[in-house]
């Protein structure tokens, strides 16, 4: 046993005893109080991140005491998401690209002003219009400013100016890369100011396509170059430079546009560089895509009135569906369009801006429709496709239109089928029709005129060359003529003077003159005799009568009419 002194000095010097190494560690809710504590922090500083930002702003200010802080902060938080791009000038107002979120509409039209710098003042007018124009822009009209103005088109919007530019150049209409699409491995790029030769195709060696972000110049460190493969009117085809086809997500932002050669003294050629707004769209998967046997594509403008009585009775006939150029309307097409769409019509609209390209943009058209079309008919709103009674099968039923174009599906060789035109007159009316042009126009020219014609996309040349509604055809494809017994379009061309004084305003044809200058007077593009000015004639109501012609009247009535009240489907009033 141990002594005493012994017991003494052990509760003196206790034995040390080994402790787990987790005893040394802070306790388990000691550990979460802490990590929850730094999320905290870490949220709070980034939903805050933007104010601290102003702030470091504001203390630049600070040293200036001529400058309100509290302005310039609400200046700040009332900044509007959007942007201006780009401006081109047309004969007749000034267009600003603007880029925007996807919070930011066309609901801010009403809160925007044109700004113009003249005389170290500025002076403000109201937008004319704003439209959606690609998932992140929108379109926004201006008129033009006055002759002395000193500084590019602005916006203001709640007192703040918006003159966020990447270039601050005001683009000429007359010399512009405007649009640009895909197609396979090749890019088309649209360009005004390259060639005014119609039905006729450029060399391709004169003409060099450049891809790079805004503001890129030939000479800059950042732009892809490739070489044209066509170049026909106004569409250059370009074959895409290899960074791009591979990663075509990376497009966003990527302009595209074109240099061509001009002769210089002494034999030497020179590239002029083409600005442009040209935006390459972002591919987008095609999952889920109907195909339809046949559709219709037209370009438009102010025919809000109209499109409704056509889009009915062609839907009736077997048109799947419809693309809609709006070439900068201003009356409720928007609306209508909705409407129909909404209605089961399947109608899209298309915002097009660019005046006098009537031929780019179906162009354009017959690419965008290639993959959601079988064929697809090229026509105006005042066209109507009308198959006469037939003595031994009598009228086509529904869906006439469709059957006679899947006629032609299983040919190896048909890429067109085109429609003789009659031309229709006022047929003595003094006012609108209140049935629609169909039944309400009943005489017309005796000779028909033109043509119209429906398109396989897949049999269009390379160069997507048209001339007035016709395209030009891939070798070993040709087009056929409908004889006029099994159909005709009926072209109401020549309505009462309230509508038909509208076509003065500008045309939507590239190659053909406006008809208020005198260019041309004599071409089948005008009305016979009316001259330069709208100024309704005495006998405007009796002209363009040679033939009293009710077919398609009787056609419409008898098979679109209610059973009990004869009301037509788009008579709205009823």
């Amino acid at each position: 046993m141990d002594s005493p002194e012994q017991r003494g000095k052990r509760k003196r010097f206790p034995k040390t005893t080994k402790l787990s190494p987790l005893r040394h560690l802070p306790p388990v809710r000691s550990l979460f109080y802490c990590f929850c504590f730094f999320v905290f922090f870490y949220l709070l500083f980034r939903r805050h991140t933007p104010a601290f930002q102003h702030v470091v702003e504001l203390s630049r200010f600070s040293k200036y005491p001529q400058i309100d802080s509290f302005r310039v902060l609400s200046k700040l938080n009332d900044s509007p998401n959007f942007k201006i791009e780009a401006r081109v000038s047309f004969p007749d107002h000034v267009l600003l690209l603007v880029s925007k979120t996807p919070v930011t509409g066309t609901t801010i039209g009403n809160q925007l002003q044109c700004v113009y710098r003249i005389n170290n003042s500025d002076s403000d007018l109201g937008v004319l219009s704003v439209d959606e124009y690609t998932d992140n822009s929108l379109l926004v009209r201006c008129p033009l400013p006055p002759g002395n103005f000193s500084a590019p088109v602005a916006l203001r919007r709640r007192g703040l100016i918006i003159d966020k530019v990447k270039n601050e150049k005001l683009n000429s209409w007359e010399n512009l890369a405007y649009e640009a699409v895909l197609d396979g491995n090749t890019a088309l790029v649209f360009v005004k100011g390259i060639s005014h030769r119609q039905g006729k195709e450029s060399d391709p060696t004169h003409f060099r396509c450049h891809f790079g972000l805004p503001g890129f110049r030939p000479d800059g460190k950042y732009m892809l170059t490739s070489q044209a493969i066509t170049a026909a009117q106004e569409v250059v085809r370009c074959a895409l430079p290899r960074s791009i086809v591979t990663r075509p997500d990376k497009t966003r932002g990527v302009r595209a546009t074109v240099s061509f050669q001009t002769p210089r003294a002494h034999g030497q050629a020179e590239h002029v560089f083409v600005p442009s707004i040209a935006e390459i769209p972002v591919s987008k998967p095609g999952l889920g895509i109907t195909k339809h046997e046949l559709c219709v594509c037209t370009m438009l403008w102010n025919q809000a009135r109209s499109i409704r009585e056509w889009v009915t009775y062609h839907s009736w006939l077997g048109v799947g569906k419809w693309f809609v150029y709006d070439n900068n309307s201003d009356d409720e097409i928007k609306t209508v369009v909705e409407d129909l769409d909404r209605e089961g019509f399947n109608v899209s609209r298309h915002v097009w801006p660019w005046i006098k390209t009537q031929e780019a943009g179906f162009s354009h058209c017959a690419i965008r429709v290639r993959p959601e079309c079988d064929w697809v008919s090229f026509m105006d709103v005042d066209e109507f496709y009308y198959f006469p009674y037939n003595p031994i099968s009598g009228f086509p039923g529904q869906g006439a239109l469709r059957t006679l174009v899947s006629n032609f599906t299983t040919s190896s060789s048909v890429g067109e089928i085109r429609t003789s035109c009659h031309s229709f007159g006022p047929s003595g009316l003094t006012s609108q029709p209140k049935q629609g042009v169909t039944v309400g126009y009943t005489c017309r020219l005796q000779s028909p005129e033109r043509h119209k014609s429906i398109i396989r996309p897949d049999a269009l040349d390379t160069t997507l060359m048209n001339v007035v509604h016709h395209f030009h055809l891939k070798n070993g494809f040709t087009y056929i003529d409908l004889p006029q017994s099994i159909a005709i379009i009926n072209h109401y061309k020549y309505q009462v003077w309230e509508v038909f004084r509208a076509k003065f305003y500008r045309r939507v044809a590239t190659y053909v003159a406006d008809w208020r200058d005198n260019q041309n007077e004599g071409s089948r593009d005008r009305a016979p005799g009316l001259g330069t000015r709208a100024i309704e004639p005495p006998d405007w109501r009796l002209r363009f009568c040679e033939v009293w012609d009710t077919g398609l009247k009787d056609f419409v009535l008898a098979n679109l009419g209610d059973v009990s009240t004869g009301v037509l489907p788009w008579d709205r009033s009823m």
